[in-house]
């Protein structure tokens, strides 16, 4: 009975494998960028801060220096629960600070959802909102290629998620690798196939209109993939545009790493419970693979979770004294398979930062060192499983200030 239950939910995981590997294969093909329009679009660039003293001077230069017209963007800074001097810099730097006290409702969520209300009321109106966090540096060209994609009657969209400090440890480089494989392989390949993107809490544009008729309403630990599913249950598709390049920065110690993915995790499960459901059966009802694969998505974190647990539960089995009860589905299958699923899933990594230009050789020696880290994500994924119902945010400290040509190495 064990083993049977073991067999079904491995091959359980291996269709879901195949699902992903079957969709990363149309992120290989980079296609045209889209085509470029006059500046007309106008945007209100929010910024979300707390305590954010060390980096938001930097990402307020850096803005004010996007090549676009001044008279069609404008920058606010959210000055959520800050006990530092975030304020005063941001009004230093001559850009309107709104300052927002409540303890009771903590995190970017609630305070976007806050913020949208006070913009509401302004006598100025804009074409759309651009929402970035404080450590964040962007490309001069990011408003170009908003304005592009709202000329062309995209609703939603993502910009580029590209790290600010690969270099800085094993930790960094983590991040990188696996940002620039979802950024290829999995955004990029479902833009293709022209299906939902997902937002991924920075570098996000919306319409406008479309944030006035939805409302926010995000106010998960995960504000950027709630808000994703509640568009893509509307028939609003995020789009990716994979030319409009924002740099986060990442956590440098195993410490902060596990605080900030737990955060993560923890809502991701929220959603999933929330919207796996409903966005399957309208899949199924509608015949809508786009909705499917949300659904899908959404539950990805299950995934983890369950491939931690077979895992476990397959060696415990072969340590234990007398049992060697479980087989694996691959021992019921030709050597070759598993031959080509471990090949598969070594080299998706640096196919990937090939495809993505990367030319620092380090990042190359670092996938040594990225199995450990994936395997990271398993404790950290337990964990929330069980404390998925804790809703306090946790902030993420940002101490390295740096400037977009250091990043770009110039």
């Amino acid at each position: 009975m064990s083993s049977a239950l073991f067999l079904t939910l491995q091959i359980l995981l291996v269709f879901i494998a195949v699902y992903q590997f079957g969709l990363s294969l149309f992120g290989l093909k980079k296609n045209k960028s889209s085509e470029r329009q006059a500046p007309k679009k106008s945007f209100a660039v929010l910024v979300a801060a707390h305590n954010e003293e060390t980096v938001i001077g930097a990402l307020i230069e850096n803005l004010k220096q996007l090549d676009y017209p001044d008279e069609l963007y404008r920058i606010f800074v959210i000055c959520d629960n800050c006990t530092d001097q975030t304020e005063q810099i941001v009004k230093a730097h001559g850009v309107k600070a709104f300052v927002r006290k409540n303890v009771q409702q903590r995190g970017k969520g609630y305070a976007i959802e806050w913020m949208l209300e006070k913009l509401w009321d302004l006598p100025e109106k804009y074409d759309a909102v651009v929402m970035f966090d404080a450590d964040n540096l962007v490309e001069k060209d990011f408003l170009k290629h908003m304005n592009d994609d709202l000329c062309a009657g995209k609703q939603v969209i993502q910009g580029y998620l590209d790290t600010k400090n690969p270099d800085d440890s094993w930790i960094t480089a983590g991040y990188a690798i696996t940002y620039w494989y979802c950024n290829r392989l999995w955004q990029l390949s479902r833009k293709n196939l022209q299906m939902s993107n997902f937002l991924g809490g920075t570098g996000m544009c919306f319409e406008t209109k479309v944030l006035q008729e939805m409302g926010w309403g995000a106010t998960s630990l995960v504000e950027d993939l709630e808000f994703s599913m509640r568009c893509v249950e509307r028939g609003i598709y995020p789009v990716l545009n994979y030319d409009a390049k924002v740099y986060d920065e990442k956590p440098v110690s195993l410490k902060a790493s596990v605080i900030q993915r737990l955060r993560w995790m923890q809502g991701h499960f929220i959603v999933a419970r929330k919207y796996f459901f409903p966005l399957l059966w309208a899949s199924i009802k509608e015949r809508n693979i786009t909705k499917f694969d949300a659904a899908v998505y959404t539950v990805s974190v299950y995934n983890t979770l369950l491939g931690f647990v077979l895992t476990a539960w397959y060696w415990v089995d072969h340590m234990l004294p007398g049992a060697n009860t479980i087989s694996t589905v691959y021992e019921h299958l030709p050597w070759w398979v598993l031959a080509v699923a471990v090949s598969a899933m070594v080299l998706q990594f640096p196919i990937a930062l090939k495809a993505e230009g990367v030319t620092n050789g380090k990042m190359y020696m670092q996938l040594l060192t990225l199995p450990l880290f994936l395997i990271t994500w398993w404790p950290i994924t337990l964990y929330a499983f069980f404390t998925q119902n804790n809703k306090t945010w946790s902030h993420t400290r940002h101490t390295r200030v740096l400037r977009l040509e250091e990043v770009r190495g110039e």
